[in-house]
């Protein structure tokens, strides 16, 4: 008896390749721009001597940054992804560069109950990505 086997010949190879070169694009590039846009929310914390308007000025330029790689992102992620999975794989990256961006820029620590938070967040993505 020969076993029936579904077809794993180029076609199936180069869709797979595609979906995980969409993937891997999306999550770097969102990755990228939650790193700017950490920097322009949270960065003046550390010289809050500087002038509002400065700091105002200096976060829009640094937001800009930001969307260069955040619209990119979505718009090759909606091939792959939802709209809901996009924004909890960006919710996730952000917390995650926030955590680090956190401990090793402003030295603020990282407390238990964030981390029961956090464990709380991997659950809501566990429901958002189920195939139900």
């Amino acid at each position: 008896m020969v076993e029936s086997r579904r077809s794993t010949g180029p076609k199936h190879a180069t869709e797979a390749g595609i979906r995980q070169h969409i993937g891997m694009t999306t999550i770097l590039l969102l990755t990228l721009s939650n790193i700017f846009m950490t920097f322009a929310w949270y960065g003046h914390l550390k010289y809050r001597h500087a002038p509002l308007f400065k700091v105002i000025v200096i976060s829009w330029l640094i937001a800009f940054a930001e969307y260069c790689f955040q619209v990119p992102a979505n718009r090759i992620g909606s091939y792959e992804f939802t709209t809901a999975q996009l924004k909890t794989i960006q919710e996730v990256i952000t917390l995650t560069v926030f955590s680090i961006f956190s401990v090793l820029y402003l030295r603020e620590p990282l407390k238990w109950n964030y981390f029961v938070g956090f464990a709380m967040m991997i659950g809501a993505v566990a429901v958002i990505f189920k195939k139900w």
